[in-house]
């Protein structure tokens, strides 16, 4: 088996188990952790003893808080990695592309990109510990694809702009109103219920489930291209003094000045 530093890949009983494992900085991600990711993904892709691909997080405290905004600050970028470049748009159309159901195992806080991984999932479990919510806005960041063009179509638009515009946390429950997960259940059996989908997915056509799934994707695979513009437009945007400002102030611990930045033409 491949041997990963920032995430855990093991196969059980039909579930591949991709775990982010960087619980000191709240399992956010650099560029190494989406190479690997990337990595985890297509191993279970290309495993047939794979049925479904369970996504969680290390630790208690956090499914993923996206893109490590300190390693952004210090360097102005998620750091290197293998081939150069920060795959973190091809990472997000895997998880909708690999043919067999991706269920989040949703631990603790899942914000901003962290937030869209479990959005991107086809399904998510939620423990009652778990907060939901985006923070592009206030840390010089955006997702302006998947994350914002798929979401309104998992909560609606009118939340989706909620969601992003103000930039709130929301508990398990609240996500399970506006159906952001599927189910909410307390922290210790979390990922008891993750195994226990994976063993139903086990008793089901696989063949049947990846027309599904690639059915299910049809009616929005059009955002894949807001989401390449929009990783491109983010590549600029995180370098200039507006984006790098948001990852400044949260590095220091401060709110962050924007005013200077204000220009509606």
């Amino acid at each position: 088996m491949t041997n990963f530093e920032d995430i855990i890949y093991t196969v059980d009983n039909g579930g591949a188990y991709i775990t982010i494992n960087r619980p000191e900085r709240y399992n956010a991600f650099r560029g190494k952790t989406i190479d690997e990711l990337v990595k985890a993904f297509r191993l279970a892709w290309a495993d047939k003893a794979v049925r479904a691909v369970v996504l969680t997080g290390a630790g208690e405290k956090a499914f993923c808080t996206g893109g490590d905004v300190k390693q952004r600050a210090e360097t102005g970028d998620y750091g290197p990695t293998e081939n150069g470049m920060f795959e973190l748009g091809y990472l997000q159309k895997l998880i909708r592309d690999i043919p067999k159901p991706v269920i989040a195992a949703v631990n603790g806080v899942a914000i901003g990109g962290g937030h869209v991984f479990q959005v991107m999932c086809d399904v998510s479990i939620a423990s009652e510990t778990a907060r939901f919510g985006q923070a592009g806005p206030r840390v010089g960041s955006f997702d302006a694809g998947f994350g914002t063009a798929y979401l309104a179509r998992v909560v609606g638009e009118k939340k989706a702009r909620e969601i992003w515009f103000f930039c709130r946390q929301y508990s398990a429950q609240e996500a399970l109103e506006m159906n952001l997960v599927n189910k909410v259940v307390p922290a210790d059996q979390l990922m008891t219920e993750a195994r226990a989908w994976v063993a139903e997915i086990n008793a089901l056509s696989p063949t049947a489930i990846k027309f599904i799934k690639q059915s299910f994707n049809a009616d929005t695979d059009h955002q894949a291209g807001f989401s390449n513009m929009a990783m491109t437009a983010l590549d600029s945007f995180a370098t200039s003094d507006e984006g790098m400002e948001g990852a400044k102030a949260f590095a220091e611990k401060r709110t962050p000045d924007f005013a200077p930045h204000v220009n509606w033409h």
